[in-house]
């Protein structure tokens, strides 16, 4: 037994060269740009033994480059909730990042700031509209996964195949 660290323990580390390669995409920051909750019959609203309400989502991604370089994308979630004597509840959240993204080649740069980095802020988003739901009184309101894949080749192919935003 010795006393002398021989780095056996120790991660191991990807030599530089390796490192600058391929593409990456690292989140500098993420913040609530809009947020908006209505509970326009509450406390009538709340009680139980009501029908489900029936739910209208929606959502767009937008990104646009910065002037340092960096990206912003925001990710704008919608969900309204009606009865057929109303609305329940509308709650309307617009998330937004900045991100860092290298080694992506021009032509493949929209669908990243469309369909990757969304799936980044997604699962936050998700959260606070969780929160602000239950925050109403209601059971929170847990929006399944979203396809941006698809939702990206939808507006792909509604614009004609072009994507003005990014």
């Amino acid at each position: 037994m010795t006393d002398t660290d021989d780095g056996a323990g120790a991660p191991e580390t990807a030599p530089d060269s390796i490192l600058g390669e391929g593409p990456g995409i690292r989140i500098l920051a993420q913040f609530v740009r809009d947020l908006s909750f209505e509970n326009p019959r509450a406390p009538e609203s709340l009680r139980g033994g009501a029908a489900q309400p029936q739910i209208d989502l929606g959502v767009e991604m937008n990104a646009r480059g910065r002037e340092d370089g960096f990206y912003e994308v925001d990710l704008k979630l919608s969900a309204k909730a009606n009865r057929d004597d109303g609305a329940i509840f509308v709650v309307e959240l617009m998330y937004g990042g900045v991100f860092q993204i290298t080694g992506v080649s021009a032509e493949d740069m929209e669908p990243v700031l469309l369909i990757e980095c969304p799936r980044y802020l997604f699962p936050f988003a998700r959260r606070i509209i969780a929160d602000v739901t239950s925050d109403g009184g209601y059971p929170p309101f847990l929006l399944d996964p979203i396809d941006f894949a698809g939702v990206y080749a939808a507006r792909k192919a509604e614009q004609g195949g072009q994507v003005g935003h990014a």
